[in-house]
């Protein structure tokens, strides 16, 4: 079981992605990368990531921005929730990796600092319905 379990259910199609230590708030229009072309494809040929965006990639411990047009920030989480890396302002053409991770969550830039999420924190998935 991870902490994407609810989104796997086929009961609910809205999900939010929240901070459990700090109480905040990290997405609340939350999509889910889990297959292999989805995770391939990310977030390649969008402008960008609106307020309250994120996109789940899962299973996946690093990321790259090669051909991106806008800068992230990515939490690197483990399969129980827990954060295990945070990586601000991730900018077109890096490479990202956090060898403990099960998943990535890339979010629009500044949501790290606004939601003061960092290693150690437990995030966890809630329906949105």
């Amino acid at each position: 079981m991870t902490f994407l379990e609810p989104m796997l259910s086929p009961a609910s199609t809205a999900f939010h992605l929240v901070n459990v230590e700090r109480g905040s708030v990290l997405a609340t229009d939350l999509e889910g990368a889990f297959e292999s072309a989805a995770r391939n494809r990310g977030l390649l040929g969008r402008p960008g990531l609106r307020e309250g965006e994120a996109l789940v990639i899962a299973p996946s411990n690093s990321i790259h921005m090669f051909f991106m047009r806008f800068a992230i920030d990515a939490v690197f989480v483990a399969r129980d929730g827990r954060v295990v890396k945070t990586c601000a302002g991730l900018r077109p053409w890096r490479i990202a990796i956090a060898w403990r991770a099960f998943a990535v969550v890339e979010c629009p830039a500044g949501t790290i600092e606004a939601t003061g999420t960092r290693p150690g924190d437990r995030l966890a998935v809630v329906s949105g319905n």
